[in-house]
């Protein structure tokens, strides 16, 4: 049947993942970093994605495509034998796109006092156990990796910001404690990936949040400086003044 229909401009799409959680029938996901229409009849042509798109990527077209299936949709989403399931895909499809952020782990035990005596507590217990060999995740969002996160993401709102290069956490051993504590996080690899995209992205992020701060970290390679320009780049076109510092890890993870 000819009827209207999402189209995808895999050329323009950035793999941000934002059009994910727009689609209710879970008929888009991001796949080999691109956004990519499942089934035509998981689509009901309504374009509630259209407006998520950062990039313009995604528009309505009309032509012969199979009809809009109600019940493939459900069978899709898993209704019918698995509620857990039919509840992670309207809350956006595919789970490495949902924007998450975590809360700082409680202390273990419950004392009374003002919340700055329990943070006390729980930094001494923190370095207690990384005395012994037991460390606690600094990580405090999800996703990561840049081309996912868009920039309305609620936790880089008054952030401090970490931009580190892909290497760098495997690279620097204390990478948790030392560098990514109380930082919302940003990985890619300028060699590797879209830097226009990035740099794009990056420009929008600081735009739209107010950034106490901007760290880059990088490789000691010289491709890795181009993660430094991306971000140098994205703050002058911004307009915002914003505080920027670059660290840079050697390959044998000691910092420069």
């Amino acid at each position: 049947m000819i009827r209207e229909i999402v189209k995808i401009d895999e050329e323009k799409c950035n793999g941000c993942g934002d059009c994910v959680p727009g689609c209710a029938e879970g008929a888009i996901q991001i796949i080999d970093g691109k956004a990519k229409l499942l089934a035509e009849n998981l689509c009901d042509g309504l374009g509630a994605c259209l407006g998520t798109c950062p990039m313009d990527a995604i528009t309505i077209e009309k032509r012969a495509a199979d009809e809009f299936d109600e019940e493939a949709v459900e069978a899709h989403l898993g209704k019918a034998h698995a509620p857990q399931a039919a509840a992670a895909a309207h809350g956006g499809g595919c789970p490495s796109a949902a924007i998450r952020s975590f809360e700082a782990p409680k202390p273990a035990h419950h004392g009374g006092g003002c919340p700055s005596s329990r943070l006390m507590n729980f930094d001494q217990k923190a370095e207690a156990e990384q005395e012994s060999g037991s460390r606690q995740s600094q990580l405090r969002q999800w996703p990561v990796q840049m081309s996912l996160v868009p920039p309305t993401a609620p936790f880089l709102k008054n952030s401090d910001l970490l931009l580190a290069a892909d290497c760098a956490p495997f690279a620097y051993a204390d990478f948790h404690k030392d560098l990514l504590k109380g930082k919302a996080l940003l990985i890619g690899c300028p060699k590797l990936d879209d830097g226009k995209a990035y740099l794009e992205k990056l420009t929008a992020m600081i735009q739209q949040n107010d950034l106490q701060r901007l760290t880059v970290v990088h490789m000691e390679v010289p491709c890795c400086s181009g993660l430094i320009a991306i971000a140098q780049q994205a703050i002058a076109a911004s307009g915002k003044d914003v505080p920027f510092e670059t660290i840079r890890i050697g390959i044998q993870g000691d910092i420069k």
